[in-house]
């Protein structure tokens, strides 16, 4: 029985990712005013960052961090922030989730997690650019601290979920972050590690998806 139960999770989780890939970029952006800035400065910050990452020092969460109720929202607008609910759900853990949440979406949560992911196509359906998302992510996340929420930042996409677009979210979504959760193959160059050990937070990275829910649960009080 447990054998089919991890079998169909598998299999939803894999539908979820194939959803997400097609007709969905992380590398390029046909959002208004977002494609073509910075590049110069996103590249050299993430080559920084990959030069230093080698050396970086980060550990994993040692114990737990976070409490519910939860607020889940996506910064990028892909299709990522229904894959990190579904390994909520996994856990038997159900999250309000608003895509597009803003500081008054916050109400009684305690704990903000961020599903880090850049999606052109889920950018131009919200009617919104690049700039005005990050915009709106800043407000959330500052207030977020304010009401001294814990903020969990979560990038789950894999490779297929880094370039240009979504590079513009990971590190704004790191800086004010208590914590961090990152699957392997989406940090080959070690962009997100390094985020991790400049700004001090606990980082945890899985080989699989499928590896997110155990340690999702870990985080929880």
């Amino acid at each position: 029985m447990k054998l089919k139960k991890g079998l169909a999770f598998a299999a939803a989780l894999m539908m979820v990712v194939s959803m997400a890939a097609c007709g969905e970029t992380g590398g390029t952006s046909s959002a208004p005013q977002s494609a073509a800035k910075s590049t110069a400065s996103s590249a050299a910050t993430s080559g920084a960052t990959s030069s230093s990452a080698a050396s970086a020092s980060v550990q994993g969460l040692k114990q737990p961090i976070a409490e519910q109720p939860i607020l889940l929202t996506s910064v990028g607008q892909s299709a990522d922030v229904e894959m990190v609910k579904t390994l909520f759900k996994k856990i038997n853990i159900d999250p309000t989730t608003d895509h597009l949440a803003t500081a008054d979406s916050i109400g009684n949560a305690k704990t903000l997690v961020l599903a880090i992911g850049g999606s052109s196509k889920g950018l131009g359906a919200a009617g919104i650019d690049a700039d005005q998302e990050l915009a709106r992510v800043a407000k959330l996340v500052d207030a977020a601290k304010d009401k001294g929420l814990t903020i969990i930042a979560m990038h789950t996409g894999g490779q297929t979920r880094r370039g240009e677009l979504s590079d513009k979210f990971i590190k704004p979504a790191f800086e004010k972050a208590d914590y961090a959760i990152v699957v392997a193959d989406g940090d080959k160059d070690g962009l997100m590690k390094g985020l991790a050990a400049s700004e001090s937070i606990p980082m945890n990275t899985v080989d699989k998806i499928t590896d997110v829910p155990d340690i999702l649960k870990a985080a929880f009080k």
